[in-house]
């Protein structure tokens, strides 16, 4: 039984037993190694996905999980490697044993229609747990399947398409392409699909490895900054989602200078919400803070990669102020980091990342969960766009923040309005802190209007 937490809506999950769905056809038996991009530690963890997909006539008679279930074993023929395991090689490298195990699977039912859920369908889900199960023993990093997916059927003939992702196999676009040629394969339609690219070498380091330019982004910063307030539980954290829709973005820009305002809008919120954040945990104004930010290699690097590649290809630059800055100024000073930050990609940085991941060898990074913050921008994939044959999802993207990692998806809001939706770990007192500071943003005069009111 499931409640939703502020909502009198209850529901009961009915599971089938978990099954390893493997390639529907003999694939190579072989090992890969995974870039060193790909391998480095801070990227061993788990990422849980969402999608939300309403009731279709033409699919009528039909059990989303059993026609997805046969579109994965389809799919693994070509992405054959996601059916393995991964393994440690020599000096810990990783390797995927390309052995044909298979991914995890779980066919489900909920006596809950898609309209139950609400109008405004955003991370983090109350009712996750249920319908993503974590299967005991399936959620390290070695010898463990690389994928586990559930799709629960709802009452009103929609479903929930679930997935649990192993970061270290590939990024959102890589598991957009999965995605999408699983979808493909549902609907009867694999013909034009982009073919999987595995070439993880093209984002080796050189040998030997070369650290070329300066990464805050892995600088070992020990958990020492001062908090005004005696303490900061940030093992007791809750999540809230942050909408920002047409009318929020309009009066975001025009709190900037007229040469910032053709930034993007993933440059503006995350501006915005690192401001925010460094407000609202209460740490000394003189203290650094951190705005990390993934920054998608693919189109940005000469010459690109090859199409249909689907490893982890991005980096993290970082943007480092005071926390005394950031209050200080307007919100174009944290714009403008934000921008000077992505600013420094450029193929010798990519390069320079891997060198470092493998000089550094498997010593994980240790960032200070207070004062660092990261965010990964997912509007752009298309998540949304994947049709098994019932429509494009209602809603699809990341189920919640993972930590100190936020991601910006595409949602809507209850009046039906496309915007950005981004979900927030923080300690209770603090995302009350960081709400307020949020709303008083919302709030302050657009420049013109001060200068206008000025005559």
């Amino acid at each position: 039984m499931v409640t939703l937490s502020g909502n009198p809506l209850t529901f009961t999950v009915q599971r089938c037993k978990p099954e390893f769905v493997a390639p529907a056809k003999s694939t190579p038996r072989e090992q890969k190694l995974l870039s060193d991009i790909d391998d480095q530690p801070s990227l061993q963890f788990h990422v849980p996905f969402v999608h939300f997909y309403g009731h279709q006539p033409s699919m009528e008679g039909k059990h989303p999980a059993e026609v997805i279930r046969t579109a994965i074993a389809k799919t693994l023929v070509l992405y054959y490697p996601f059916a393995g395991r991964l393994r440690e090689g020599a000096n810990g490298k990783l390797i995927v044993d390309c052995n044909g195990e298979g991914v995890l699977f779980i066919k489900a039912d909920a006596d809950v229609t898609l309209q139950q859920f609400g109008d405004a369908l955003q991370p983090p889900f109350p009712c996750f747990d249920e319908l993503l199960f974590d299967v005991p023993g399936s959620e390290g990093i070695l010898n463990c399947p690389l994928l586990l997916i559930q799709v629960t059927r709802l009452k009103c003939g929609g479903f929930i398409f679930a997935l649990r992702l192993n970061h270290t196999m590939c990024d959102g676009p890589g598991l957009k392409q999965f995605v999408s040629s699983v979808a493909a394969m549902a609907r009867g339609e694999a013909t034009h699909l982009i073919l999987p690219v595995w070439e993880r070498h093209l984002l080796d380091a050189p040998d030997p490895p070369r650290v070329t330019l300066t990464h805050h982004e892995y600088d070992e910063v020990e958990a020492t900054v001062t908090t005004t307030t005696t303490s900061l539980p940030f093992d007791n954290v809750v999540q809230r989602s942050f909408f920002f829709g047409p009318a929020q973005v309009s009066l975001l820009r025009r709190l900037l200078p007229v040469h910032l305002r053709h930034c993007t809008k993933f440059e503006l919120i995350t501006a915005l919400l690192w401001r925010c954040r460094s407000l609202a945990i209460n740490i000394h104004p003189h203290e650094q803070v951190r705005m990390i930010i993934a920054v998608n290699a693919r189109s940005k690097i000469e010459p690109s990669l090859p199409q249909g590649y689907y490893g982890n290809a991005f980096v993290l630059p970082a943007a480092i102020t005071t926390v005394k800055n950031l209050s200080e100024n307007p919100l174009g000073y944290a714009v403008e980091l934000v921008k000077q930050a992505k600013a420094r990609f450029s193929k010798e940085y990519m390069k320079s990342v891997a060198s470092l991941m493998v000089i550094r060898g498997k010593r994980p990074v240790v960032l200070d969960v207070i004062s660092s913050f990261i965010i990964s921008d997912l509007t752009k994939i298309g998540l949304e766009d994947v049709d098994f044959g019932w429509g494009k999802a209602v809603f699809a993207g990341t189920a919640s923040a993972v930590g100190v990692t936020s991601f910006s998806v595409q949602a809507k809001n209850k009046k039906g309005e496309v915007g950005i939706s981004v979900a927030i770990c923080l300690p209770a007192p603090a995302m009350e802190r960081f709400a307020q500071e949020l709303d008083n943003m919302l709030k302050q005069q657009p420049i013109e209007d001060i200068i206008t009111n000025l005559f």
